[in-house]
């Protein structure tokens, strides 16, 4: 089944809700306007059940198939969080809240699951339930995992559950997945240095925190090159390096650093676990000072089920003629807590040659949306197919 013709009917509609999010992005679990906006549009839309406050602010619409001899429920998701990013794109319908944009799309998977919904409430062609999920905070706030400790899956008996990203650099509408491991573990650090504060042209009375903190910098990469099996993958990165003193004369007493450790494996997980706050205290103890280290464990590593991979791949064959293997991404995605309640499944959707996702001049694409929709569709008609 190719794109159908009803969202090629609707791309003008969604597109319109599309932009009017895009115009007023709302960051983490601030969703008010845009979960106000999901519930009206599945009410408007006939769904059977439409519940607001699940994991703070998402919001869970319920659908009916015709017939319901399979008694089960597939799960479709989507993410509505923006990003704290001023946005560049110059676009008539920029971001009207300055320090905030949908920079990653959010907006789009919000619009392609509605256009979806109000297609599956229309047309009820299936034997079964459908769940349409509408998460908050993605990026970094872990919605996923409060919708889930919420008791989602078990309150409507969710039996898969299916995700979809889109993907700058592949073509608009194209698809590509992988099987088991997809997406990274992400963590993150916070490490104080402590010292000595002094003068400048004394650094002997000192314990120079800018000396220690940059020698923990460069030993912390030696957490990838001499700690990990090579053939293993586990990124590193420092993003934060903060000093409490911005004279030029003063050598501070504390200096932050900041970062975050990506790994694909609960050994390297916990390897990095370990070893980075080690490593951070050898170097203190080398020139003198100490840390106080927190090291914060985030989203899981996102696996992907076998059997709704092959099949996801099939529905997304079936959509645009084909289904490309998807690389390994040391992005963190909380559709993982999710897919370790549940078997399922998550796909990436191509968004064209567009700036790339967090960047300030990226937009998703409208173009993308009948496909979107379409696979969203399909999951649902062709797992719950009536008989």
């Amino acid at each position: 089944m190719p794109v159908k013709n009803r969202f090629a009917e609707l791309l003008p509609e969604i597109t319109e809700w599309r932009r009017d999010l895009h115009e007023n992005p709302e960051i983490l679990f601030d969703t008010h306007r845009t979960s106000g906006i999901v519930a009206e549009k599945l009410k408007e839309f006939g769904c059977d059940e439409i519940v607001t406050g699940i994991g703070r602010t998402g919001v869970v619409g319920v659908i009916k198939g015709k017939t319901n001899t399979s008694g089960k429920t597939i799960g479709l998701r989507a993410d509505m969080d923006a990003l704290p990013i001023f946005e560049a794109t110059g676009l008539d319908y920029a971001s009207k809240t300055p320090g905030a944009m949908h920079a990653c799309g959010h907006d789009g998977h919000t619009a392609m699951l509605l256009g979806a919904a109000k297609y599956l409430s229309e047309t009820r062609n299936f034997d079964g339930t459908v769940v349409v999920i509408f998460q908050p905070a993605e990026e970094g706030g872990g919605g996923g995992r409060e919708m889930c400790a919420d008791g989602m899956m078990d309150r409507w008996s969710i039996d898969e559950v299916y995700g979809m990203h889109n993907w700058p650099g592949k073509p608009v509408g194209s698809f590509a997945i992988r099987p088991g491991v997809f997406f990274a573990a992400t963590d993150t650090f916070e490490v104080k240095v402590i010292g000595k504060g002094g003068h400048a042209a004394k650094p002997q009375e000192t314990v120079d925190t800018t000396v220690m903190a940059s020698h923990m910098v460069l030993a912390l990469q030696t957490l990838v090159s001499r700690n990990a099996d090579p053939v293993q993958q586990i990124v590193c990165s420092v993003t934060s390096f903060e000093t409490e003193s911005k004279a030029f004369n003063v050598i501070p007493e504390h200096v932050t650093i900041r970062g975050t450790v990506r790994t694909m494996s609960t050994e390297m997980r916990e390897l990095a676990a370990k070893r980075l706050p080690e490593i951070c205290d050898g170097v203190a103890q080398t020139f003198g000072g100490s840390v106080d280290v927190n090291y914060i464990k985030g989203y899981p590593v996102m696996v992907n089920s076998e059997e709704q991979t092959e099949f996801a791949a099939e529905v997304a064959t079936s959509v645009s003629g084909g289904c490309e293997d998807a690389p390994l991404v040391m992005g963190g995605e909380d559709f993982a807590f999710m897919l370790e309640e549940r078997p399922g499944a998550y796909i990436l959707v191509g968004n064209g040659d567009t700036a790339m996702v967090h960047h300030p001049e990226y937009n998703f694409n409208d173009e993308a949306i009948p496909a979107g929709c379409s696979w969203w569709a399909e999951i649902v008609e062709q797992r719950l197919k009536v008989a």
